[in-house]
């Protein structure tokens, strides 16, 4: 994936899009992007909530073709590139941060940001 997305969204959002670092070959199309929807409960139902935050790649691979735009299925997950799954990963966890741990995420940021 590259490292500025064509659409850059803001942590809390209720999606994200990313350029994959391999596309998605389906007959003559090329998926070039995905948009991550944040999942719904229904999306969520037969996962583990632990594993998913854990970042558990079974976990990930299984949600992935539920909330996608374009929608892929669980053969074209299964393909991914690991860096691609990686951020997908990311932002899944993203997805699921409380104001308590975006607001101390925050802070480190700035406490680590060079000042000028």
């Amino acid at each position: 994936m590259t490292d500025t997305p064509p659409v850059a969204a803001a942590p809390g959002s209720s999606s994200h899009t990313f350029t994959l670092a391999a596309p998605i070959l389906r007959g003559e199309t090329s998926i070039e992007a995905l948009t991550i929807r944040k999942p719904s409960a229904g999306q969520l139902r037969g996962l583990s909530l632990q594993n998913l935050l854990s970042l558990d790649i079974s976990e990930i691979l299984n949600v992935v073709p539920r909330i996608t735009m374009p929608p892929i299925t669980g053969a074209e997950a299964d393909m991914l590139d690991p860096s691609d799954v990686a951020e997908i990963g990311g932002a899944i966890r993203d997805f699921f941060m409380t104001a308590g741990e975006r607001k101390l995420l925050q802070m480190v940021i700035e406490q680590n940001t060079p000042k000028s």
